[in-house]
């Protein structure tokens, strides 16, 4: 009876929203005020209990999976604090309706259709068929990368640099949640710097980036298919091969470029430049840990930075940014256009003009929210303009790098990437579609009308 109770009344309430996407940025609200909450009490920090904007800035920052801080994590908040982030962080990560759509599999209902719509808005995915299995596969599949990046990372802390095994595998575990779900947290001041020539650290931390920001979808697909590229899906084929070449272009961009830096790379020998360069593009992708010292960076790395963490990772992963088979489907569009080709196909297939449309809309609103924030920040701080788009596009991109001087903005600054970060979670169609109470079918045609552009 009592389930059945909260079962009408969850039904009633969703029944209030007129789109899954509405629940979708309603849950991450509240679960962001709940972070807050909780981050605000004296048991969360080492000293004087947090201020509202501090608890604020970290939660959403957590549940966004950005990694954005005003405070230092080790040295403001407690053992408890630092779990609450780790914990928003996962949730955030796996997605609100994923875990419910596992919970409801736990207690052995049935997932209504309603269910289904929310989970697919959520996790992106392209059939709400059997969304409930999805959800367990994909809770499963991270705990279990996460627990094994987890014993490698412990394992190194503890024989390579003496950890306890309890701190070892609290550093551990702590980094394999923040490198999986693309979160930028970490438990030193200067994040992974100390670790910048050790390719057991930066590799591992590397790895879970990369599995992480592939999208569950693809790597559902990759698991059944890996050895038959000629079988994979358009959208496998994009998220797989435009990664790869964005990683390997960040790589050498990023090398060239900081090659001679003696406050980044210049100290380093030929392999530990490499892997550096390595990292630093991997973490571009979204993620947020460095090994490096972001603000000396020379200002074409923070441009090179600044496009790769815009275009961010995959669909349906835990990465941020328009997502790689965005732009693949605009460069698609851009060679069908240069060829004066009527349809945009990618191999055997055409690309739906609903997709297109997605697309360009996703990239001009993304673009739009940027320059927006950009300006705003330029007005009310004094910082330079490439130090505050670079701020802008981490915060948007849920990516977490920065340059330094994030908890240098005064409150309202902080305020806006804290809105950024919530925007680029939730994603603009997803939060413009939440903001509509209702959709509209235009029932009737109008006559076409060539418009000159260009």
């Amino acid at each position: 009876m009592a389930f059945s109770r909260r079962a009408r009344w969850t039904a009633a309430v969703l029944s209030r929203f007129h789109h899954p996407a509405q629940v979708v940025v309603t849950s991450f609200g509240l679960l962001v005020l709940a972070g807050t909450f909780l981050l605000m009490q004296p048991i969360s920090t080492v000293g004087p209990a947090a201020t509202t904007v501090e608890a604020l800035f970290t939660a959403t920052s957590a549940v966004t999976v950005t990694g954005l801080a005003i405070v230092d994590t080790q040295s403001h908040w407690s053992v408890f604090g630092e779990v609450v982030i780790a914990g928003l962080v996962q949730v955030g990560g796996l997605g609100i309706m994923t875990f419910a759509t596992l919970f409801a599999v736990i207690v052995g209902r049935r997932v209504g259709l309603r269910f289904r719509l929310l989970a697919q808005a959520e996790t992106s995915m392209l059939s709400v068929a059997d969304v409930r299995s999805i959800a367990r596969r994909v809770v499963v599949f991270s705990l279990s990368c996460e627990a094994v990046f987890a014993a490698v990372l412990a394992g190194r802390w503890m024989i390579g640099y003496g950890e306890p095994f309890g701190q070892a595998t609290y550093y551990g575990v702590f980094h394999s949640i923040m490198a999986f779900n693309h979160a930028g947290f970490a438990l030193w001041p200067d994040s992974l710097t100390r670790f910048v020539a050790d390719p057991w650290i930066s590799l591992t931390a590397s790895a879970a980036v990369i599995v992480g920001g592939l999208g569950f979808p693809v790597v559902f697909e990759l698991m059944r298919t890996w050895r038959r590229p000629g079988t994979w899906s358009i959208m496998t084929r994009l998220t797989v091969w435009i990664s790869l070449a964005l990683l390997a272009i960040g790589t050498l961009f990023l090398l060239v470029a900081e090659w001679n830096n003696p406050k980044t790379f210049g100290p380093l020998d030929d392999g530990g430049k490499l892997l550096a360069a390595f990292f630093a593009s991997t973490m571009t992708r979204s993620a947020g840990l460095n090994s490096v010292d972001i603000g000396q960076m020379e200002t074409s790395s923070l441009l090179v930075s600044d496009v790769l963490m815009f275009i961010g990772g995959a669909s349906a992963s835990t990465a941020g940014g328009i997502r790689v088979t965005t732009f693949g489907v605009l460069a698609f569009v851009i060679w069908a256009e240069l060829r004066g080709e009527p349809r945009v196909n990618i191999g055997h297939r055409r690309v739906a003009d609903s997709v297109q449309r997605q697309a360009i809309a996703i990239s001009l609103l993304s673009v739009a929210v940027v320059v927006v924030a950009t300006y705003v920040l330029l007005v009310i701080s004094p910082f330079a303009l490439d130090q505050v788009l670079f701020e802008v596009i981490s915060a948007f991109t849920t990516t977490g790098l920065s340059t330094g001087i994030t908890a240098q903005f005064s409150p309202a600054g902080q305020i806006v990437l804290t809105l950024l970060m919530f925007m680029g979670r939730t994603g603009t169609l997803t939060l413009g579609t939440a903001l509509a109470m209702q959709e509209r079918t235009r029932r009737y045609e109008l006559p076409e009308e060539r418009v000159l552009v260009g």
